[in-house]
């Protein structure tokens, strides 16, 4: 039942929590994973428990989201800004050792998009769920 109860609060709750992970998304994963193994493991823990712990997780997810949106010092508190790795021919190596992102991973995501060569790259974005967004040349 409490994996029951995993798979059907979450869908409830809507596309924001199974989206792509920032970092307060990857907490609470790993706040809903530990849930999981104290229902499953811990005979003290009742599953109303565990579905009660399940549903306060994602009321909390769902505030914290609410307050986000609408609170831009609140959502940079919150969620990490996105970090510009490569513009215009040029590496930003300092970004680069702070966000440890190597050249190569930036090449492999540029290969990905279908891009032969860098000269074809206006820059290279580390987005905030730790994906690079690749924005091609227009010229």
């Amino acid at each position: 039942m409490a994996y029951v109860g995993l798979i059907v609060l979450p869908r409830i709750s809507r596309k924001r929590t199974l989206s792509q992970l920032n970092m307060f998304d990857f907490v609470i994963t790993v706040a809903f994973g530990s849930v999981l193994s104290t229902i499953l493991l811990n005979s003290n823990t009742s599953l109303l428990e565990g579905l009660l712990a399940f549903a306060l997780l994602i009321l909390f997810q769902f505030i914290i989201t609410f307050l986000s949106v609408r609170s831009k010092p609140f959502s940079q508190m919150i969620k990490a800004e996105p970090t510009l790795l490569f513009q215009e021919g040029q590496f930003y190596r300092t970004a680069m050792k702070t966000e440890r992102v190597t050249e190569d991973e930036m090449l492999q995501s540029v290969r990905k998009q279908g891009i032969g060569t860098l000269s074809e790259v206006k820059a290279i974005v580390l987005e905030t769920d730790g994906t690079l967004s690749i924005i091609k040349n227009t010229a």
